[in-house]
Order: structure tokens, then C-alpha cells, then sequence
């Protein structure tokens, strides 16, 4: 298989936190391994999560995924998972000291920003350290996208008149 078909298939089996980017500022990001029970793989090759509204946090040495729903796989019966369970993250010991003295740090959170299969086939999810924008900062953003809309609208009108 060559590498570009393998890029497109990671890319189509990915869960994104579109949320994460428009109410944070993501100023550090760490790859994270994800325990799975079989029936979440399941789930999550077929797209059946969410992340909105989800967290990790650090207890005891560990890193936990907190809130993510992972839906319930149908044709497992009886032998399904909860959706909401909190599940561990695996993480280096030194990404897990980093990230806490981080986190003690005033107005930072960990944000899970995406959720995908690496091209080995293993779970894995995207932290970010965030903190949280201001409204302001939200209108500053819209601004310079609408500016920069504007300017393509115009560069473009300008392109058919020249030809």
C-alpha cells in the first residue's frame, strides 16, 4: 500500500473536537495511547464517538479521559461497554510530570482535541494544553477570517477582470 493511501485512510478515521479550537487556545500538544475495551474499537473505527465536552485530567500518576462518549456497538449484545466510562491514557512518566506542572498552573486544562487510529492500528488521542479564550478573542478570530474571505473575493474578482 503507499504511504498516500495510508494518510487518507487515518484521515477519514478520525473523531475531531471542533469545539476545542474555537473555546481554547491549544498552546502544547501530546499524542496519547487510548485503553480500549474490544467493543469501543469497534465504535470508534465506525466513527460512533464524541469528545465535546470531554477532559483529561491527572489523578494518582495517570492520565484519564473524562466525559468522551463512545457509543455502544450493536451487534455486541449483552457484552457492550458503558458510553461514558472514563477511560486511561497512556503517557511517557516526564509528558505526564510536564503536563502537571502545567495544569497546576492557573487557567490551564487538558482538552482531548482529536481521536484516531495511528497507521499501526492502535487508538490513539490528541491533548492539548489549553486555556480558555475571552470573548474578544473570539471576535478578534471571526474578524480575520472575514477579513481574509474578503481579500480572496477580491483577489479572485481582480484575476477575471485582468484576463
Amino acid at each position: 500500500m503507499s504511504k498516500d493511501s495510508d494518510k487518507t485512510r487515518t484521515s477519514q478515521r478520525q473523531i475531531i473536537n471542533k469545539k476545542a479550537y474555537r473555546n481554547y487556545e491549544i498552546s502544547e500538544k501530546f499524542e496519547a495511547g487510548l485503553v480500549l475495551l474490544g467493543t469501543e474499537v469497534k465504535s470508534l473505527r465506525a466513527k460512533q464517538a464524541e469528545l465535546e465536552g470531554s477532559y483529561a485530567q491527572v489523578r494518582e500518576g495517570q492520565c484519564w479521559l473524562v466525559g468522551s462518549k463512545i457509543s455502544p456497538y450493536p451487534q455486541a449484545s449483552i457484552h457492550n461497554h458503558p458510553p461514558e466510562r472514563t477511560r486511561k491514557l497512556l503517557l511517557h512518566k516526564r509528558q505526564i510530570k510536564k503536563i502537571t506542572s502545567k495544569l497546576e498552573q492557573r487557567g490551564f486544562t487538558l482538552v482531548p482535541l482529536r481521536m484516531f487510529f495511528n497507521q499501526r492500528g492502535l487508538a490513539k488521542v490528541e491533548l492539548g494544553l489549553a486555556r480558555g479564550k475571552r470573548k474578544y478573542d473570539k471576535r478578534v478570530q471571526i474578524e480575520r477570517r472575514e477579513l481574509k474571505r474578503d481579500i480572496a473575493r477580491s483577489m479572485k474578482s481582480y484575476r477575471r477582470k485582468i484576463k
